[in-house]
């Protein structure tokens, strides 16, 4: 009987796309040629659907579980969440959706493809899609309080979609350690929540498209040609400064002194894009976009060899280590744009000034404010991914939603058929 069921597991996300469906011929129509030439869609696709993907192949026996849930659920949650945030800007009751409005639906999965790493070979697929479901509809609420509320900058996503995935994922994964194993005890067989050489190198594909796609992940949103170009220069200097970073810090703290630990090439390469993020678009000069680099590699690093192991011995899992990828270089990139919102001047932006910080001309705030406003919204991204993950996490973890057992965990043969 429970093997009969078993085929039946994923109907519900049937019935869910059907719903998308309605809620699509009802509500949405196609928009008008202004945005016809938004720049980023394309290369930023690129980054969901094989950079994610192939950065978490890693794990020796969950590649294909690492491959195929990142494509279900980006196609799910791009769907999903083009209507969410679209919500909150209809016009005559219709949703127009155009090239940009596409660009951050992408952009908005990236924050579930985020939580998945935290979360991956933990959470049983239908787990992780109805985590999805939550944490779409509540990141853009997040989304539009930063953007409508607060009106902060944050171009390259490093307070509203780094932050918030990374932490939204350690919460539910924090939810998931109050739950008793049950089931054949885990003691005394294989560990599976580790690399091979041959899994090492797929993820290190996901890595190098990532990374090289990265300033177009951050300078998408821009609103004009000068302003996309500071976020592609910052950005990429910030990464190649976080990459020499990483290569000589991991040799140094590495548990083997002098030899390179994959983990940290794979993922604190990366934290120089997640650290300049919210300020990529900014007058912070290319000099500064190295040092932010510089400091995205050490802390991400540091993350990695001394955090997670402090989070392991707590009974916080976090698969992909996104805290160190994601989380904390996202929270340092958010402290830097309230700094460098404080020492921003007119004289300095000139007519960019409005568009970047629209507060400041529309409403009439001061820098000093506008650094207030920017701490508030890491704060409340901080607070409302951990809480709302948290209490997802409790939720998913009933039965309901076919938990994994302990021996289940890391290993495809739970969900595919293998050869």
């Amino acid at each position: 009987m429970v093997d009969k069921m078993s085929r039946y597991r994923y109907a519900p996300l049937l019935v869910f796309q059907i719903f998308l469906m309605i809620l699509y011929i009802l509500f949405t129509t196609y928009g008008g040629a202004e945005e016809a030439n938004i720049k980023g869609f394309e290369d930023t696709h690129v980054m969901i659907f094989i950079g994610f993907a192939y950065l978490m192949t890693f794990l020796k026996k969950y590649c294909y579980s690492a491959l195929g849930y990142n494509w279900f659920l980006a196609a799910l949650v791009i769907q999903w969440a083009l209507l969410c945030q679209s919500f909150f800007h209809m016009k005559d009751n219709m949703i127009h959706i155009t090239k940009k409005s596409l660009l951050e639906a992408d952009i908005m999965s990236a924050t579930v493809l985020i939580t998945f790493g935290a979360l991956l070979g933990l959470a049983s697929g239908t787990q992780l899609l109805f985590i999805a479901i939550i944490e779409t509809a509540v990141g853009c609420i997040n989304l539009y309080l930063m953007e409508s509320v607060y009106k902060v900058t944050d171009i390259g996503g490093s307070i509203g979609i780094h932050t918030y995935g990374a932490y939204f994922g350690l919460g539910v994964s924090t939810a998931f350690r109050l739950r008793k194993p049950t089931g054949p005890d885990a003691a005394g067989t294989e560990r599976l929540d580790g690399p091979t050489y041959i899994s090492d190198i797929t993820a290190m594909l996901g890595s190098i498209f990532l990374w090289i796609f990265w300033p177009s992940f951050n300078s998408g949103l821009a609103q004009t040609d000068a302003e996309a170009q500071r976020a592609v220069v910052n950005t990429y200097l910030s990464l190649a400064a976080a990459t020499v970073t990483t290569f000589v810090l991991s040799a140094m703290v590495s548990h083997k002194p002098g030899k390179l630990d994959m983990v940290h090439i794979q993922n604190s390469t990366l934290a120089g894009g997640v650290g300049v993020g919210a300020v990529a678009n900014l007058f912070i000069g290319p000099g500064v976009a190295i040092a932010i680099g510089i400091g995205a590699g050490v802390i991400s690093v540091l993350g990695y060899r001394f955090v997670t192991p402090l989070l392991e011995k707590i009974g916080i899992q976090d698969t992909c280590g996104v805290h160190n990828l994601h989380g904390a270089p996202g929270v340092y990139s958010g402290l830097l744009s309230a700094l460098f919102a404080a020492i921003a001047t007119v004289d300095t932006y000139g007519s960019e000034y409005s568009n970047i910080f629209s507060a400041g001309a529309a409403d009439g705030r001061s820098s000093s404010m506008q650094a207030a406003y920017q701490l508030a919204a890491l704060a409340t991204t901080l607070v409302l991914s951990f809480g709302t993950g948290f209490i997802s996490g409790l939720i998913a973890k009933t039965k309901l939603f076919a938990p994994l057992e302990v021996h289940q965990r890391y290993d495809d043969e739970v969900n595919w058929e293998l050869p």
